[in-house]
């Protein structure tokens, strides 16, 4: 007997704007873990929308950039720690979150520290148009240079959390800590830099028994460096994968008492083949540049930004052009269908592209011209299918 499909295999034809999965906003999702962190430990206006896990008086994050559900769960070997856990995943229902669209890194490192959905904290994607200036801004490399605090401007989590009395702090790596990304996403209490992960481990859990109350953030980006370079699955992948999964269990090993360590990332990840029809690429393509100023986004989330009066034409050209292999909506329909997330502020509604095309497939739209470096990466993200959205919340309490 054939088993019914979901949301995650559905393949009609042409892709419709309702099948594309949608993250679980105000559930499940990598914005939903802070605030529901912070009510445990009495933060006022937190809630605990993530409603599986247990309050903790010392919580810690730990943030493996890169490492989605998906791709932890196909190396066992390589992460036997991390796999042992996979069964605590979200307060033990062994399920993953999801990282919010697109899910990329500046996106879900805005989620994560403030608390907040997309549309909401305004980071949503890799390059988006600046309506104010006309000009593509790069959100995880902050070019332009733009004013932060107007571009983001609600607090984060940690300094809600510090401001109510809290021990917050983040430990990373010290080339983070006056990045414009760190100040809107994820500053607030102390800031510590250390080089090496050993240090960094040690040092959270150091950080986490300061307090009587505690939320502590670390991360680790190599998983994330390696896949792009040379592949999901590469041996370079998988050594940095190995060397994660000693870090977690480091920590895990010095946590103080009354403790909750959570590990999870930011997205996931895969691999696209270097061939014509898997790597469309837009600089060589008259068709899907006609009527186009501005080209945001990455290969698998794109923001289309229309010249004036063609942006109906450029809708109907990407979708007759790439309809089969990318959920493609236009600006209105992507937000009504909740893609970033239940509301839009209006600060943000401009920087969405007036035409915004999600992958499916396993296929990239890539820029070889404009976006030469992007191009060329084997590892790829952004996207709604679950290999991209889907992370871990792995659990170890003392």
């Amino acid at each position: 007997m054939a088993q019914p499909q979901t949301a995650w295999d559905q393949h009609p034809e042409p892709l419709t704007v309702a099948s594309a999965p949608v993250p679980e906003y105000g559930s499940g999702s990598l914005a939903d873990l802070l605030p529901t962190l912070a009510a445990g430990l009495g933060v006022p206006d937190m809630s605990a929308t993530i409603t599986e896990l247990t309050p903790a008086d010392r919580n810690c994050v730990f943030l493996i950039d890169g490492l989605g559900w998906e791709q932890l769960r196909a190396h066992p070997e390589d992460a036997p720690f991390m796999t042992s856990l996979l069964a605590t995943s979200r307060g033990g229902t062994g399920r993953p979150l999801t990282a919010g669209y697109p899910a990329t890194t500046a996106t879900s490192l805005a989620s994560v520290g403030t608390g907040l959905p997309p549309g909401a904290h305004g980071l949503p994607g890799y390059t988006v148009r600046n309506p104010d200036t006309g000009e593509l801004m790069n959100q995880l490399r902050w070019q332009p240079w733009t004013p932060p605090r107007p571009w983001q401007p609600y607090p984060t989590v940690f300094q809600l959390a510090h401001a109510a009395g809290v021990h917050a702090a983040q430990v990373s790596s010290p080339t983070f800590e006056n990045t414009p990304l760190t100040k809107v996403a994820l500053s607030g209490g102390r800031f510590l830099g250390r080089l090496s992960g050993e240090d960094r481990v040690d040092l959270a859990a150091e950080q986490l028994a300061a307090g009587d109350r505690s939320l502590v953030y670390t991360y680790f980006a190599e998983v994330d460096g390696a896949g792009h370079r040379f592949g999901v699955d590469s041996d370079a992948w998988r050594g940095q994968l190995m060397y994660a999964d000693r870090l977690v269990q480091r920590l895990a090993e010095q946590l103080p008492p009354r403790s909750a360590l959570y590990v999870t990332a930011d997205h996931g990840m895969i691999d696209v083949p270097f061939d014509e029809q898997h790597r469309i690429d837009f600089d060589e393509d008259w068709e899907l540049s006609a009527g186009v100023a501005l080209l945001g986004g990455e290969g698998r989330a794109r923001h289309v930004y229309a010249v004036p009066g063609a942006a109906n034409d450029v809708l109907t050209c990407w979708r007759e052009v790439l309809g089969e292999q990318f959920w493609v909506a236009s600006r209105d329909e992507a937000i009504a269908a909740g893609w970033f997330g239940p509301q839009i502020d209006e600060r943000v509604y401009g920087r969405i592209g007036d035409v915004v095309a999600a992958a499916r497939d396993d296929v990239l739209l890539i820029a070889s011209e404009r976006e030469p470096k992007e191009s060329a990466m084997v590892g790829n993200h952004g996207s709604m299918t679950p290999a991209e959205q889907l992370v871990p919340l792995l659990e170890v309490r003392s």
